[in-house]
């Protein structure tokens, strides 16, 4: 698993909460900063797993 993946997973989990607790406390600011952060980790994450597949593909060539 490459780094990008993991720091997006954790990006997505603090964005989550942080939209949750938004809606909790009626804090539209905060719910918007949540959502925008899922986003960034969720493209962080598929870059990670775009880099890793590369990686594979570059191996099996070496082969």
């Amino acid at each position: 698993m490459d780094k990008h993946q993991i720091q997006g997973k954790a990006k997505q989990v603090i964005g989550a909460a942080r939209q949750k607790t938004g809606e909790l406390i009626d804090n539209k600011e905060m719910q918007a900063k949540g959502g925008a952060q899922r986003v960034e980790g969720k493209i962080q994450e598929g870059y990670g797993k775009t880099k890793e597949a590369v990686k594979d593909g570059v191996r099996k060539l070496d082969q």
